[in-house]
């Protein structure tokens, strides 16, 4: 229940796309949500598919939780991937500053005789 009213409080933070756009379009051919739509109508006979039912509310939530938790792991890769390039880009700087001292240390002209 608790889950449920932070949810609800939470759906008001939400922006535009969020509101506007569902998380995951439905991957299952018409046929196969039609037979979706007739099992989740009918009423469930097993006591875990009753307790199941009591967890529908949840469903959006997961969909949240997991998508926040792909954004977490795309940034990482995006910040592991930042991190390799800042490192090579110094090492071709320190290259390149080391070959600018070595060049200002070696005469232009030879000196006259």
């Amino acid at each position: 229940q608790r889950i449920l009213r932070l949810a609800e409080m939470c759906r008001r933070l939400e922006t535009e796309e969020e509101k506007v756009l569902p998380f995951y379009p439905s991957s299952l051919a018409e046929w196969e949500q039609q037979d979706v739509r007739r099992i989740l109508a009918a009423s469930p006979n097993e006591p875990l598919a009753r307790a199941v039912q009591d967890y529908v509310g949840l469903e959006r939530f997961w969909q949240r939780f997991n998508k926040a938790k792909l954004e977490e792991k795309a940034l990482e890769r995006a910040r592991a991937a930042l991190a390799n390039r800042n490192r090579h880009l110094r090492e071709l700087l320190q290259q390149y500053l080391a070959g600018a001292v070595l060049s200002q240390k070696v005469p232009r002209d030879p000196p006259p005789l």
